[in-house]
């Protein structure tokens, strides 16, 4: 009998939620960067393995919201939480043992899913340092080394549900390309752009032309003042045509094909606090 169910991967912000998606289904399809709060959206990760499809959610990370945005991605991981047939509980190995998953997302009630610890960046811990943990306390793992994965997925895979997979074995993603285009923007964004300028950034995708050869793809990148859009384009538009060329890179990667990228830089003030600009950005309902 097959297994099929969703895995969510939950915890504070910068615990390596999206390097472990992006290890465990192959594939980049997450945002990577040393700055926290990076993820802003869930993102959905498939792995068939055998007999069992996970279905992995990288969810933003649990974090005392400051404003609007932060609102949304709090909510949004609560929200993926309830969801899960299995938690992935993600805490940094340095930093042995966890706080309580109930406390950490201040839930009223401890979640209904099975909740599995996972103590992620084992390669920064030196193996003399390494605390004890016992399989009842966990699973070490690091995502950059591939250490301790196997034994992540048969923890995991054993509390799926019986069932049938609910996606094509071959498929990696549930979302569509333009979703990762506009990810793939911000996430050079993040890598470009320095200090606290990245966490105003946010992306539109104005065109998408799949069909077209190259791809090609028209995008807004939005920030919050004047003096942002002129540090996000450059002297001589030299900072937007370094961002666009890496994320192109990106987009090319995931898309197996050539991909023309044409960027442009607006201001929507104050957007992380605003509602309808949240609304209209895809970051609340």
């Amino acid at each position: 009998m097959t297994k099929c169910g969703t895995v969510v991967l939950a915890g504070r912000p910068n615990v390596g939620k999206s390097t472990l998606l992006n290890a465990l289904v192959g594939e980049h399809l997450a945002i990577v960067s040393p700055k926290p709060q990076s993820t802003r959206l869930p993102v959905v990760g498939l792995l068939t393995r055998g007999d069992t499809q996970f279905i992995f959610t990288d969810s933003p990370g649990l974090l005392e919201p400051q404003y609007a945005l932060h609102e949304t991605m709090r909510a949004a991981a609560v929200r993926a939480i309830a969801d899960a047939e299995v938690i992935a509980y993600l805490h940094p190995l340095l930093e042995f043992p966890a706080p309580d998953l109930q406390t950490v997302a201040r839930l009223e009630k401890p979640p209904r899913a099975v909740v599995v610890t996972v103590y992620t960046k084992a390669d920064v811990v030196r193996p003399s340092d390494r605390p004890t943990v016992r399989p009842s306390d966990g699973v070490v793992v690091s995502a950059l080394r591939g250490e301790g994965m196997d034994t992540l997925l048969e923890r995991l895979a054993a509390h799926l549900p019986e069932g049938p997979f609910h996606y094509d074995p071959e498929e990696m993603a549930t979302q569509p390309a333009r979703f990762f285009a506009a990810e793939f923007i911000r996430e050079a964004a993040f890598e470009q752009l320095h200090e606290e300028l990245p966490y105003s950034v946010a992306v539109e995708i104005d065109e998408f032309r799949e069909g077209a050869s190259p791809v090609y793809i028209r995008a807004v990148v939005c920030v919050e003042r004047d003096s942002q859009k002129g540090i996000v384009i450059g002297e001589g538009g030299r900072t937007i045509k370094r961002l666009g060329t890496a994320a192109r890179a990106k987009i090319e990667a995931l898309l197996d094909t050539r991909v023309f990228l044409e960027l442009h830089v607006k201001v929507l003030p104050k957007w992380r606090r605003h509602q309808p600009s949240l609304k209209r950005l895809g970051y609340a309902g």
